[in-house]
């Protein structure tokens, strides 16, 4: 893939997850606008974790269209290629399924992702703690942060080895934290 088709890749993969999350809020008090949560991972993983490679751009963009918006599997296969959808496969929940079994999942299949999918669910976890520490639901008790803290803490011991800064923003987010102090799980 040449530098250009990267970035019109990249570009595209934006253009689109603007479109399909242009309804949609997140939880924060502010209600800021969805695609924020998209363009956060891109720059984490560009920016923090020195990622390049297009496809993984493209992917930690249209991360959430899958499972949150009427986008298919099918219809990102066919726009922007089978690696892109593949990597969005492998960080889709299944919402089909109880939440607490989808939390239970992401944790038991953290290990067996690929590097890219690893890259994109590493920096989705850094963007939610971020969020939560700086603009967290305003519905959310200190409680259930701190049980989210624990659970992402869980997820990510699972993606580690893959990107050491990566890690190390989210071992800074994490212990940044709030009021409560939440313990790392053990290795």
């Amino acid at each position: 893939m040449t530098t250009s088709d990267g970035v019109i890749l990249i570009l595209d993969a934006a253009a689109f997850a603007a479109e399909r999350h242009s309804s949609q809020r997140r939880k924060d008090a502010e209600a800021s606008p969805y695609i924020n949560h998209p363009l956060a991972l891109a720059r984490i993983l560009s920016r923090e974790g020195g990622v390049t490679e297009a496809p993984v751009l493209a992917a930690a963009l249209l991360h959430d269209t899958v499972e949150d918006t009427e986008t298919t599997h099918a219809e990102l296969e066919a726009r922007f290629g089978p690696q892109v959808a593949a990597i969005v496969a492998e960080v889709t929940d299944d919402k089909r399924l109880l939440k607490t079994e989808r939390k239970r999942l992401q944790i038991a299949l953290a290990p067996t992702k690929s590097r890219e999918a690893k890259l994109v669910k590493l920096a989705d976890k850094i963007a939610n703690l971020r969020d939560i520490v700086a603009s967290p639901p305003a519905d959310w008790s200190e409680q259930r942060k701190a049980d989210y803290f624990a659970w992402a803490a869980q997820v990510v011991a699972g993606l580690r080895g893959v990107n050491p800064a990566l890690e190390s923003a989210f071992d800074a987010v994490f212990a940044s934290g709030f009021d409560r102090p939440v313990a790392l799980p053990p290795a």
